[in-house]
This record gives structure tokens, C-alpha cells and sequence, in this order.
């Protein structure tokens, strides 16, 4: 890792980070988080009877789109052809909640651990959205990458939770 913060100039001003140079090579990026709820807003999306319908597929449509428009949301990220996004949302009644892990892919010049992050973010956001009117109580955290392959720097993977 560099011991300075790349978005910076040498003057201090915010740039988007030069990655003419680089090489384009595979790139994956996984990252998780979890939404936690009251256990009756739990068995509505469990049993597919939340008001507005089938909350965890319109969550992995959201996600998906959530990756593709990171650059629109995040001010210096750069715009990237995404090769391929994968989003699992896992249903845990011990929470009670729901966790999502996106994994994202490109052939490219940089990482996409940005776009898994939103990707994860935007999914539980819209659970948060379609459960609020029973909930509005959840909580979302734990977001965090989990993995990262490719690039200069190398394949870099999170440590296990405490």
C-alpha cells in the first residue's frame, strides 16, 4: 500500500489518479455487509409478503445497477466497463436480517473494490427502502471489502472478524 493518499496532487487538490500506465488485467472485488431488522419484518421478506413484492430480487437488481453507476455517485472514481457483478443475499435469522456479498469483475487499469462496496450499499439500501413502512428501525453495517485480486499491488484479502 502507498504511505500517501493518491486522490491528491502535489499541491493538495482532489484529482482523479492517472492510470494511463497501468496494465489492464483481470480485477475481482468482493465485499459484504447485512442488514439487521425485527424479526417480524424478517419473516415478511423471508416469506416473500412485504407489500411491495419480492424484496431480495428487486435488492440484487439495485445492486447490480448500484456497481454499474459507482462513478456517478463517487466524485474520483473512474468509470469502468464492468465485466461481470454477482450479488447473494443470505437470509439469517440469527441476526435477524439479511447480508449481501457482491462480487465485481473487470478487465481494466484499476480495482473495482469501489464498485462491490456500492453494489453491496445500494442493495441493502433498497431492503432498507421496501421494509421501511413495517421497520424503520434496520440498521446496515458491517460493509467492509473482503477480497481483492489483480493489479500492481497485488491480491489482498480482510482478515476474519473478531
Amino acid at each position: 500500500m502507498s504511505p500517501t493518499l493518491t486522490h491528491f496532487d502535489a499541491q493538495g487538490q482532489a484529482h482523479m489518479v492517472d492510470v494511463a500506465s497501468k496494465d489492464a488485467t483481470h480485477r475481482v472485488a468482493r465485499a459484504s455487509g447485512l442488514i439487521r431488522m425485527q424479526p417480524a419484518t424478517f419473516e415478511l421478506v423471508r416469506s416473500g409478503g412485504a407489500k411491495k413484492g419480492d424484496v431480495i430480487g428487486v435488492a440484487r437488481v439495485a445492486a447490480i445497477q448500484g456497481a454499474k453507476r459507482t462513478a456517478d455517485l463517487v466524485p474520483l472514481c473512474h468509470p469502468l466497463a464492468l465485466t461481470r457483478v454477482a450479488v447473494d443475499f443470505e437470509l439469517d435469522a440469527a441476526l435477524p436480517g439479511v447480508r449481501c456479498t457482491a462480487q465485481v469483475e473487470t478487465l481494466g487499469r484499476t480495482g473495482v473494490e469501489m464498485e462491490a462496496l456500492t453494489a453491496v450499499q445500494v442493495g441493502l439500501l433498497t431492503v432498507y427502502d421496501m421494509c421501511k413502512a413495517v421497520d424503520r428501525g434496520m440498521v446496515i453495517g458491517d460493509i467492509r471489502v473482503l477480497e481483492k485480486k489483480g493489479g500492481k499491488s497485488g491480491d489482498w484479502s480482510a482478515p476474519p472478524p473478531a
